[in-house]
């Protein structure tokens, strides 16, 4: 290895590592376990009617998550509210989480993914910076009181850079393993001056959703990190030290195996939840009741009249009937925010918060 702790790593290998030091008994028996948790995950994922049910409840949550791991830090119930409010004035980390769901969401759809100007575009929605890929040193700290010190900018980051969409582009590597290969490569490069710790954790479920392993970019990834963040540190640092692609690969692969099937638990509760209230608007408010009306309540934790006017569910004085209603009977509680009421999904937000 010719890493040396203050001077920038620009001998950093280009991709594909030598593959025997990841293909190992070891880490085929772990990827078997993450591609079956994933696998059921993604065949569950259907049962949700919206995809957005999904994105703005799951992925505000991982944006949370994957945020406070760079030690930016907002309480779900302000950001919940954050995303459904009219109001300006919430603080600059609920609306940096904010834009991490939709920096995520956009690469989503974006035809042209995989690309430098695609990536760029990510960490721009998220910082809100307009540069592109940093020109000029940095050092980086992290738990361990050490320095790391990235590739120069200029011909060699680029060169690195170039390297890295190739082999996300085309490789014949397990798409599980070439995802954990891609983000330990990732934050090496560390090509922005800030921002790359939420851009690389995006690029993750992004690259399973490029390799159909999932159909949405749900994957509550962050949570095992930000658990587990000091051995995620330590082992990040000990490919870049000694090579040990085998010890990275298994923490990565276990964190897809554990947050696919605490995410389907997520979803199975959502599911659950959704057909409850479906009975119960039915037995005890049946002249409200619509299925587009349990959708939207279910689309994000709070609700509020302009969402059911918008999605001409009702004129604005039904909807407020239907809301007060839905409170009458349980479901909703009403929250006055500046010269708002928004409504809670009590439950739903419970489910979504707990664990």
């Amino acid at each position: 290895m010719n890493f040396q702790l203050n001077k920038p790593y620009n001998d950093l290998p280009l991709l594909p590592p030598e593959s025997e030091k990841f293909e190992t008994v070891k880490v085929y028996k772990k990827l078997s376990e993450a591609r079956a948790s994933l696998a059921e995950l993604k065949g569950r994922m259907p049962v949700i009617p919206k995809p957005e049910m999904l994105i703005n409840t799951l992925v505000l949550q991982e944006a949370r998550d994957s945020s406070i791991i760079e030690n930016i830090n907002t309480e779900a119930d302000i950001l919940f509210t954050a995303f459904t409010s009219n109001k300006q004035n919430f603080p600059a980390a609920t609306k940096e989480v904010l834009r991490y769901r939709q920096a995520l969401w956009q690469a989503f759809q974006s035809p042209k993914q995989w690309k430098l100007d695609w990536i760029v575009k990510i960490f721009q929605t998220i910082t809100l910076k307009q540069e592109a890929v940093r020109d000029a040193q940095v050092r980086i700290g992290n738990d361990f009181s050490t320095v790391y010190t990235p590739p120069q900018p200029g011909k060699i980051l680029k060169e690195k850079l170039s390297n890295f969409i190739k082999f996300a582009q085309n490789n014949s590597v397990d798409p599980l393993i070439a995802m954990v290969i891609l983000h330990y490569q990732f934050e090496s490069i560390h090509p922005f001056s800030d921002g790359n710790g939420r851009t690389g954790r995006i690029l993750n479920v992004l690259y399973l959703t490029k390799k159909g392993l999932l159909d949405l970019p749900i994957l509550y990834i962050s949570k095992y990190i930000l658990e587990y963040k000091s051995e995620y540190y330590r082992l990040l640092r000990d490919v870049t030290e000694n090579g040990n692609w085998e010890s990275w690969i298994l923490f990565i692969l276990e964190a897809v195996n554990q947050t696919s099937k605490f995410t389907l638990e997520k979803i199975n509760a959502i599911y659950n939840y959704f057909n409850e209230v479906v009975k119960q608007v039915k037995d005890k408010a049946k002249d409200i009741y619509s299925y587009e009306l349990i959708e939207l309540i279910f689309s994000q934790p709070y609700s509020k009249i302009g969402l059911l006017v918008e999605s001409k569910i009702a004129s604005r004085n039904t909807a407020s009937k239907y809301l007060n209603k839905l409170h009458e009977i349980g479901i909703l509680e009403p929250k006055k925010i500046g010269n708002e009421i928004l409504y809670l999904n009590k439950k739903l937000y419970e489910i979504l918060s707990a664990g």
